[in-house]
C-alpha cells in the first residue's frame, strides 16, 4: 500500500471527502445497517454520534476510508469496544480495511478497552467476514435473518468478538 495516514476526522473540513466514502456504501444497502435512503445529514449524524470517535484513513493524501470507535455498551460492559468501517469503492482490495482494523484495535487498547465486538456483520459480506476472522475476530453468534438485503431477502448477521 502507498503512504497511509490514519487521523482523527475534523468537521466541517472533512465532510465532503467523508460523504464520498459513506454515500456509496450506504446507498448500496448490502453491508451497513443504515437506511439506504437516508439523507446526507442523517448519515453524517449517525457516523458522528456523540458516543463515537471518528477516524479517517488517507492514502497518499487522499481520504479513502473511515472508521469510528466507541464503547459497545455501558456500565459493567463498558470495557468492550465497538467499531464500524467504510472504505471508498475505488480503494477496496488494497489492505485499507485491514490497516484500519489493526489501528482501531491498537487505539481501543490505548483507550483502556479489553475487547472488540462487532454486533452486526452481514454474513453475505464474505470479504468482511474473511478479513475480520483473519485479524482475530471470532464468530460468537449468528442472528438469523437479521439484515434485509436490497432485493428483500433476509441475510444472517454475525456477532464477532476479539480480546485485545
Amino acid at each position: 500500500m502507498a503512504e497511509l495516514t490514519i487521523r482523527l476526522a475534523c468537521l466541517p473540513q472533512d465532510e465532503d471527502a467523508l460523504w464520498a466514502i459513506l454515500e456509496p456504501v450506504v446507498r448500496e444497502g448490502r453491508t451497513y445497517p443504515v437506511d439506504p435512503a437516508a439523507s446526507r445529514a442523517d448519515v453524517l449524524a449517525y457516523w458522528f454520534a456523540p458516543d463515537k470517535t471518528v477516524f479517517v484513513a488517507e492514502v497518499d493524501g487522499r481520504m479513502a476510508g473511515t472508521y469510528y470507535l466507541k464503547a459497545n455498551s455501558t456500565g459493567p460492559a463498558d470495557h468492550v469496544a465497538n467499531a464500524g468501517y467504510m472504505v471508498h469503492p475505488d480503494a477496496r482490495g488494497r489492505g485499507l480495511a485491514r490497516a484500519m482494523a489493526l489501528d482501531s484495535f491498537a487505539r481501543a487498547r490505548a483507550m483502556g478497552f479489553a475487547a472488540m465486538q462487532f454486533n452486526l456483520v452481514v454474513a453475505t459480506n464474505h470479504a468482511a467476514v474473511h478479513l475480520w476472522q483473519d485479524v482475530g475476530m471470532q464468530v460468537v453468534g449468528r442472528l438469523p435473518g437479521a439484515f434485509r438485503l436490497p432485493n428483500g431477502e433476509m441475510a444472517d448477521a454475525l456477532v464477532m468478538y476479539r480480546n485485545l
